[in-house]
């Protein structure tokens, strides 16, 4: 019987490239057309439909093939029920150059302590993007989103929709804006109440 390399490639975003990953996976052997991924989905989310494709593809015998583990699972409970999946059905993991049997009581140790540093690591990554945010909302620098117009630009707009002449989708062309900003921005800027409600109009 012939065995199979079967890979698998992750990222996080959709701005982010699985080129790399999958450069990784041809070097270690895997075909191109026995290569799963999934984009826009992170390793703490269990539902990524092309891991279960992957899983679905190998056979006893067979290897899955990932780059690095955390690409696989970022948790220990996820780790260790891929690695018990794996194992009874008699398929090998290889992560990276190194190949492991969850089945062997060695391979199976090493799978897990290497799911626990994975799993460390993504917290320390979350602690110190929580600790950075904090610093840098103590020295002001962390203030929330822009504005998307400044406050002479709003001003300007209060004026124009208050002489009447200019409809909402006039405005949100002339300060290339969503119509939905200039709602927001004219209720934001009215000076006491409004005697008529926006959508009342005769412009919008």
């Amino acid at each position: 019987m012939t065995h199979i390399l079967i890979g698998y490639a992750r990222c996080s975003t959709d701005k982010q490239d699985l080129a790399v990953q999958k450069q990784e996976l041809f070097r270690l052997g895997v075909s191109d057309k026995r290569i799963y991924t999934d984009k826009g989905f992170t390793g703490t989310n269990r539902e990524r439909p092309g891991l279960d494709q992957a899983l679905a593809a190998v056979r006893s015998g067979d290897t899955l093939v990932v780059p690095k583990l955390d690409r696989l699972a970022r948790s220990v409970p996820d780790a260790r029920a891929i690695g018990d999946n794996l194992a009874s059905r008699g398929v090998k993991l290889q992560i990276g150059s190194s190949i492991h049997n969850p089945s062997d009581p060695m391979g199976k140790l090493f799978f897990n302590i290497l799911a626990t540093f994975a799993e460390f690591e993504a917290d320390l990554i979350r602690m110190r993007t929580r600790e950075g945010m904090a610093v840098a909302r103590s020295k002001g620098k962390l203030r929330g989103k822009k504005p998307k117009l400044s406050e002479r630009q709003q001003k300007e707009l209060r004026r124009m929709y208050d002489t009447g002449d200019y409809s909402i989708s006039d405005m949100a062309e002339v300060f290339s804006i969503s119509r939905p900003t200039v709602y927001r921005t004219l209720s934001k800027t009215a000076q006491v109440t409004l005697t008529k409600g926006l959508y009342d109009h005769p412009k919008f």
